[in-house]
């Protein structure tokens, strides 16, 4: 299953040091039907823990989700920062999630070769 991330939450992952390890787990949750919050449209929201904690005080994060297929990382926020996104918000995050959710093999790959999306590697 290819799960990938965009530039923006790769730069977030990186600076909050959430490995491809925790990404991983959080698409393997919500492939088990263990989703923190359906956001509808194939949007998710799942929790991923900080480094040597549990997930409750950890990080949001908001996933394009299509099953088992495929998933991008799309946008992450500390919960300790924000509790969530306000409307607007969230409504550029769904259009991403339809976007990406609908991308065909060619953008996609035509994103990976530009850097706007990094591959997952467990």
């Amino acid at each position: 299953m290819p799960i990938y991330k965009l530039k923006t939450f790769a730069r977030f992952a990186r600076n909050e040091r959430i490995d491809d390890a925790s990404l991983t787990e959080a698409i393997k949750r919500a492939a088990e039907g263990l989703l923190d919050a359906d956001l509808g449209g194939g949007l998710i929201k799942q929790r991923v823990a900080r480094q040597g904690q549990g997930r409750r005080g950890g990080y949001r994060v908001l996933i394009a989700f299509h099953g088992a297929d495929f998933s991008v990382f799309l946008y992450g926020f500390a919960k300790s920062q924000r509790e969530n996104l306000d409307p607007r918000e969230l409504r550029i995050v769904h259009q991403l999630a339809g976007y990406w959710l609908n991308a065909s093999p060619e953008e996609i790959k035509r994103a990976l070769e530009a850097k706007e999306l990094e591959e997952v590697r467990e």
